[in-house]
């Protein structure tokens, strides 16, 4: 299949070097001229601007965004006027799954169909494949079909799924949605469910990366009975310093967590793999964004009146982790030292 992709970040331009491995023809596009050349150079065909990439695409003609959610009400608004009827809009970004329901019917108005996918796999996509969460037309998910199977895995990987599954006494998966789920792709439901699932997903996420966080550091401070320990009425004395006097080689630990553990996964991986090449992590600042899915998976179990603490408290995690919690925590401080007179210092684990 032809289709032209916009943007080509990290992701995009993956999505199209592994698209070009299964023989789909890309058009591709982006802002920064230097990326189109870099594809161009892979074999991709390279538009300057959108009218050239219009142009150069067969109809009905498939455009793919891969830019960030904030931008893709602009690259609509710039693709508006050079839309035909029959034409299908993409968007593989992280959008917010109800401007995808607004935003295929604004489409639909002009005969132009909307499928939103939700994508991960992040940068080891490229080689392993992508997980695919698909909303819109069944219909035109189907037609895309060809799309979803190269960027969700290939059929060798497809078989070995397959041989794994029937391992484990569930049995080969017989209807059509469980066996594309297999591959690695799943048509969710219509405009928005994509989407949806993709934000779930990201908030268990963000769960799954505060738990491994935080555990960690348990084990990394559980030498804390080594250390001389601070007197004075504002700390809590350690009542058995003897229990903790553990000095644990946290790569080692996140390695042979990925050997036959219950809490293994492909992210406990990279945990291994950054702790074992940065052992003190000196290179991060301990900022952690979040680029909108944990909060609308939040205001989701809100309105469902669905509980979801753990969700919860691993996106105030990343708002503290920004600064977020600083004037909070001056104002404890204060609140402190207002009714009990004791100024709070800085000790050299908070350093």
């Amino acid at each position: 299949m032809q289709l032209g992709m916009i943007g080509l970040g990290r992701m995009g331009a993956d999505l199209v070097r592994r698209l070009m491995r299964h023989g789909h023809r890309c058009v591709v596009h982006d802002v920064q001229p230097a990326a189109i050349d870099v594809l161009q150079n892979a074999g991709a065909v390279g538009a300057a601007s959108i009218d050239e990439m219009m142009s150069l695409l067969e109809g009905p003609r498939i455009l793919w965004l891969m830019v960030p959610a904030g931008a893709v009400e602009a690259a609509l608004a710039d693709l508006w006027s050079r839309l035909a009827p029959g034409d299908i809009v993409i968007d593989g970004g992280n959008s917010y799954c109800r401007d995808d329901m607004k935003r295929s019917v604004e489409l639909g108005s002009k005969g132009i169909h909307f499928v939103d996918v939700g994508i991960s796999g992040g940068t080891s996509g490229l080689a392993r494949g992508y997980c695919l969460m698909i909303g819109g037309e069944e219909d035109v998910v189907v037609y895309l079909t060809p799309l979803f199977t190269a960027l969700a895995c290939d059929a060798h990987d497809a078989r070995e799924d397959a041989g794994k599954h029937a391992t484990h006494d569930i049995g080969l998966a017989t209807d059509s949605s469980a066996a594309t789920a297999q591959s690695g792709y799943l048509y969710c439901g219509l405009h928005g469910a994509g989407h949806f699932v993709k934000m779930i997903h990201n908030g268990i996420e963000y769960g799954m990366m505060a738990a491994y966080a935080e555990g960690l550091n348990i084990l990394r401070c559980a030498n804390v009975g080594t250390q001389k320990q601070e007197v004075g009425a504002e700390v809590t004395p350690l009542r058995h310093p003897e229990y903790y006097q553990y000095t644990f080689d946290l790569a080692d630990i996140a390695e042979v967590w990925r050997h036959g553990s219950v809490i293994d996964s492909w992210l406990l991986g990279k945990v291994a793999e950054m702790l074992r090449t940065d052992p003190t992590l000196a290179q991060f600042a301990g900022r952690v964004s979040d680029s909108g899915e944990g909060r609308w998976s939040v205001e989701a179990a809100i309105d469902e009146g669905v509980p979801a603490p753990v969700l919860s408290a691993a996106l105030y995690a990343r708002f503290a982790s920004r600064g977020q919690s600083v004037f909070a925590d001056k104002l404890l401080s204060a609140m402190r030292y207002a009714f009990g007179g004791h100024l709070d210092i800085a000790t050299p684990r908070d350093a």
